[in-house]
């Protein structure tokens, strides 16, 4: 008996809400999703197949990685759960990272390992270069090695670093382009050369999502566009991405099982302003009170949201909630 796998159940769950943030990371969670990208991107895996990289490249059980986000489904070794997500220190605070995950590098004598940040972004002006917080991303993930992967004066041991940033909206010119950022040895006075891999340490990737009419929507950037299309229907998506870059949706039930990677903070504000409306709209006729209920309901259910978080979302009134929070459980 055949079912569907855990990508397309995750691409029929996000619907028209795979440019919101949790669907984003959703789907970006799956192990054929990060090889894609990878093989695209990562001059580590250019020459290697998208089901080597998934199979054999990307660890599948990482030991730092605490829990997965849906308990129910933890042992599948098609989703990644990734090393955990959280970064602390005193002095510098929490950062939380979409995806983060450990990878092999293949071909090497002794065993090498990068560390993957990916990231999902809808806003590409947050108010600071986008860039310079993905290079800060990286030092933290190179500066949080210490007491993890190496101690005391033991630098040789540091891994290389990926931050790839996905970007569904970003300006015009950046529209389907994958730009790369990374150090490189220049000899300014006279002529030397050091090994790659102790200055290759970091590396930032930014992809620009764009419109199927230009000519640069092909491979990845083809895969993540129908991917997070708010305008596909889930039939579509999975028809295009078994076609043309032959990605499974079905696999034996008897290895059916999954795990949903971190969701953190992102691009609900269309899915909030749909919920809105569609909650006004059919409360229109029942009064403000019956409206603003409504609302409550949709919001929690287009966006998985508490009952504080709907309310906090629409500005009820701290003098109100009790009210509303009442008529919920009737």
């Amino acid at each position: 008996m055949e079912m569907e796998n855990i990508l397309a159940k995750n691409i029929t769950a996000a619907g028209e809400k795979a440019a919101y943030d949790a669907a984003c990371k959703r789907l970006l969670a799956n192990k054929i999703i990060l090889a894609w990208i990878m093989k695209s991107c990562l001059e580590e895996y250019k020459e290697f197949s998208v089901n080597e990289i998934a199979e054999l490249y990307i660890e599948g059980n990482p030991q730092i990685a605490e829990a997965a986000v849906n308990p129910d489904e933890n042992n599948s070794s098609e989703q990644i759960r990734g090393v955990k997500t959280e970064d602390s220190t005193i002095q510098e605070g929490t950062i939380t990272y979409d995806i983060r995950f450990l990878t092999i590098v293949p071909g090497t004598e002794e065993t090498i390992r990068l560390i993957i940040n990916i990231e999902a972004q809808n806003d590409f002006y947050p108010g600071y270069p986008l860039t310079k917080r993905a290079f800060y991303y990286c030092s933290r993930m190179i500066s949080s090695q210490y007491g993890s992967e190496f101690t005391e004066t033991h630098y040789e041991k540091i891994k290389k670093v990926y931050s790839i940033w996905i970007c569904s909206n970003p300006p015009k010119k950046r529209e389907n382009t994958i730009t790369r950022y990374c150090i490189q040895e220049e000899n300014l006075v006279g002529q030397v050369s050091e090994q790659k891999k102790n200055y290759d340490l970091l590396t930032v990737i930014m992809i620009g999502l764009g419109h199927a009419e230009d000519d640069n929507y092909t491979g990845i950037l083809k895969l993540l566009g129908v991917l997070f299309s708010s305008e596909k229907e889930a039939g579509e998506k999975k028809k295009i991405l078994q076609n043309d870059f032959d990605i499974a949706m079905t696999k034996t039930l008897e290895s059916e099982v999954s795990v949903m990677c971190n969701l953190s903070k992102g691009v609900e504000e269309r899915g909030m302003a749909r919920g809105l409306e569609q909650g006004l709209m059919r409360g229109l006729e029942q009064g403000l009170e019956t409206a603003t209920l409504n609302a409550i309901r949709n919001l929690m259910e287009t966006l998985k949201m508490t009952t504080e978080q709907a309310m906090e979302a629409l500005k009820i009134p701290e003098e109100e909630k009790a009210k509303y929070t009442t008529m919920l459980k009737e």
